[in-house]
């Protein structure tokens, strides 16, 4: 079956999003782009040259391009400002809707996003493409294993360098709010926890070409006594870290770390004498699934399987909204200097 799709937002990121359907023959097959819309027209026609789509409708208006398209799906790409008004236009036309993330700007802007896709009895899910790469399904199934025992605490660096230009570097609490998110969700992921709350500590340190928030400190509470602390900079110049951080993952029996590229390293306890036991070294397992592990296509293909089956995908916003609720009771944290329930 083919879906037909506008794409809503057609700036760069948009180019992730088509190179992911072009290079996916399921995908390409699948999905057919008839509309593009953008507050500027050259924007889109540029995206829609670059990407060879023709015969697609080119507009300003989302309204009057989906009343004129009538598509199946909203690509939401627009900036996280825009992404309310956009999603509930498209719910209301009919459309399933897979936003960038994040959800929603504010916790009240996601629960009505949740409702009105459960109302319009369309799916609406969000973009985490990092929780399908290898490293964080290779993470998740050793703990599934039980191999390093009960979890206990999940800890994740954070430290790049990197002068993009342009909306970011004038964004308040850019750190959490554009990129923390990322290691937020998989944690949740990877320990099947949900949270409970947090303390942190917010700062844009000397140096900063940011103009607001471009490092942060959180300690997360999460059920069953899961702590889970992120330390993370984004004005960090010098050797950096993986942008899927670097994570230590502590259990009952043993630990596991990532460097979030290559180097896997897992271990329980070993039998020396003495006051260290030592470790004896264990096998990381590769992800059950490899096409759970393609990022950005992997996440549109379980969209498209759910359209299909009926069945919800993995980032469903209802499901979602956890990882906001983490980024935003964080900012509140930061803001107040005081400890923040987690109530999603």
């Amino acid at each position: 079956m083919t879906y037909n799709a506008v794409l809503c937002g057609c700036g760069a990121m948009a180019k992730g999003w088509l190179r992911a359907l072009q290079e996916t023959p399921d995908m390409r097959d699948a999905v057919t782009i008839v509309g593009l819309v953008d507050l500027d027209p050259t924007t889109a026609r540029s995206l829609a040259a670059e990407f060879n789509l023709s015969n697609v409708v080119v507009g300003t208006d989302l309204n009057a391009v989906l009343a004129e398209t009538k598509p199946d799906i909203l690509f939401d790409v627009v900036i996280p400002a825009a992404r309310h008004s956009v999603v509930k236009t498209a719910l209301s036309h009919g459309c399933h809707v897979l936003s960038e993330k994040p959800m929603a700007t504010s916790m009240e802007e996601a629960e009505d996003l949740r409702r009105a896709a459960s109302e319009a009895g369309r799916i609406h899910a969000i973009v985490q493409n990092r929780r399908f790469i290898s490293g964080i399904r290779r993470m998740r199934r050793l703990v599934e294993s039980g191999a390093i025992g009960t979890v206990t605490g999940i800890h994740c660096d954070f430290f790049l360098g990197p002068h993009f230009g342009g909306f970011r570097e004038k964004m308040d609490n850019v750190l959490l709010l554009d990129m923390a998110i990322h290691t937020f969700d998989a944690a949740r992921f990877v320990s099947a926890k949900s949270p409970l709350s947090v303390y942190c500590l917010e700062t844009n340190p000397a140096g900063s070409w940011y103009d607001h928030g471009a490092a942060a400190n959180a300690i997360f509470r999460l059920s069953d006594d899961v702590v889970f602390t992120y330390r993370g900079s984004w004005c960090a110049e010098g050797e950096r870290t993986s942008w899927e951080s670097a994570w230590r993952i502590v259990g009952s029996k043993g630990m596991l770390t990532w460097d979030g590229e290559e180097s896997f390293k897992a271990a329980i306890a070993g039998t020396e004498q003495g006051l260290l036991h030592g470790f004896t070294p264990i096998n990381v397992p590769m992800p059950e699934h490899e096409a759970e592990t393609h990022g950005h296509a992997s996440v549109i293909a379980g969209f498209l399987n759910a359209i299909r089956t009926g069945r919800e995908p993995e980032t469903v916003s209802h499901d979602n909204i956890k990882s906001l609720a983490m980024v935003l009771a964080a900012i509140e944290s930061a803001r107040s200097g005081q400890p923040v329930d987690i109530a999603a």
